[in-house]
């Protein structure tokens, strides 16, 4: 069972940050909330959700801003107030629909800028907080309990399995989830000595409005958060590099 006293999502305005932070409000002590405009209409669902639960703490960030990383991190220090950051959530993401012929370079940049940078610089920015709660906490081994890096990535990017290929090419989000899944293996490497468990995690075709955009998808996406939830609580140093689905099933690289 996942019991982190402190969570950050990122991407929380909508689908599955917004679900994450919803079936979390109330169990966990301090959920950082983050997305671009928390101000916007877009946003206004998770400030709903803030009004009603004391434990979310809505806090801007845009994961393609190298600044805007460093001043939340910044926020979150100072609300945490000494004590460590268990769960790193890189779940922001965004899509742009291409074909091998029609991708652009502009395109692949701004993805690759979203998908793969921010979640990089994500993990270097709170980094030491993820070190801390490692380091203070009394349990043995690695859980999401613990501290760990999660990454949200995608069967899409997975260069065996091509996930949809008939429905959408969308080359620029394939290959930033291909290279998101070497920086988790990479991280898995590097934060092990840290005892912090690094992730790579299929989360389904889920019914969200990135998911629609290549037809009806077929999952809920509440079950999908259920089930992602219950993998997490499963985790150990065991699974720690790996690419795995919403059930905890390990999804080919």
């Amino acid at each position: 069972m996942l019991q982190a006293q402190s969570i950050l999502v990122t991407g929380s305005n909508r689908g599955i940050g917004l679900e994450i932070v919803k079936q979390l409000a109330g169990k966990s002590n301090r959920i950082f909330a983050t997305c671009r405009d928390p101000e916007g209409s877009r946003a206004q669902e998770l400030k709903n959700l803030a009004a009603k639960h004391q434990g979310v703490e809505i806090i801007p960030l845009d994961t393609s801003d190298p600044s805007s990383i460093q001043a939340a991190a910044a926020r979150v220090t100072e609300h945490l107030q000494g004590a460590g950051l268990n769960l790193l959530i890189n779940n922001a993401a965004i899509v742009k629909p291409s074909s091998l012929e029609s991708e652009t370079a502009e395109d692949m940049a701004e993805v690759y800028k979203t998908n793969v940078i921010g979640p990089m610089l994500m993990s270097q920015a709170f980094l030491p907080l993820l070190r801390k709660a490692s380091r203070e906490s009394p349990q043995k081994g690695m859980s999401c309990s613990k501290a760990a890096i999660v990454n949200v990535s995608s069967d899409g990017g997975s260069i065996a399995n091509v996930l949809g290929w008939e429905l959408g090419h969308v080359i620029s989000y394939r290959c930033s989830k291909a290279a998101l899944n070497m920086l988790t293996r990479c991280q898995s490497l590097g934060f092990a000595e840290d005892e912090i468990l690094c992730i790579a995690l299929h989360p389904g075709w889920v019914q969200t409005d990135m998911g629609n955009a290549a037809g009806p998808a077929p999952m809920a996406l509440d079950t999908s958060v259920q089930a992602i939830l219950n993998t997490f609580g499963r985790l150990t140093e065991k699974d720690t590099g790996t690419f795995v689905s919403w059930e905890g099933a390990v999804v080919p690289w």
